[in-house]
C-alpha cells in the first residue's frame, strides 16, 4: 500500500502500516489482509486427438517403441514449471501409438 500523505511505500510492522518517509501510521483492517485462494490441484494434459489435426503436424524419422516404424510426428508441450525445458511427444504415423520424451 502506499501513503495517503506522501505517497511513499508503506511497510507492515507490528500489525500497522508506516510510512518510512513522512511516519504516517495505518492500522491494518480485516478488509486489508490479503485472501488466500486455492490452487487446482488437478493437471491438464492435451495430447493431440484428432487424426486430421495429426496430419499437418511435423514428422521426424524415429523409432516407435510399439511397431519399430521408422516415421512419427510430434509436438511440443511445456508440462513442467516455465524454467524447465518442454516435453517432446511423438506419435507413429503406421500404428498411431504416442510416447514423449523428456531432456
Amino acid at each position: 500500500m502506499f501513503c495517503p500523505e506522501c505517497k511513499s511505500l508503506m511497510i507492515s510492522s507490528a500489525g500497522q502500516l508506516k510510512c518510512r518517509k513522512c511516519g504516517y501510521i495505518r492500522k491494518i483492517e480485516s478488509s486489508d489482509q490479503m485472501k488466500k485462494t486455492h490452487r487446482r490441484s488437478e493437471k491438464e494434459m492435451v495430447i493431440v486427438e484428432d487424426e486430421e489435426q495429426a496430419r499437418t503436424l511435423p514428422t521426424i524419422s524415429t523409432k516407435c517403441p510399439k511397431c519399430e516404424h521408422n516415421e512419427a510426428f510430434w509436438w511440443l508441450r511445456q508440462l513442467r514449471a516455465a524454467d524447465e525445458s518442454e516435453v517432446r511427444f511423438f506419435r507413429c504415423t503406421a500404428c498411431g501409438h504416442t510416447w514423449r520424451e523428456y531432456d
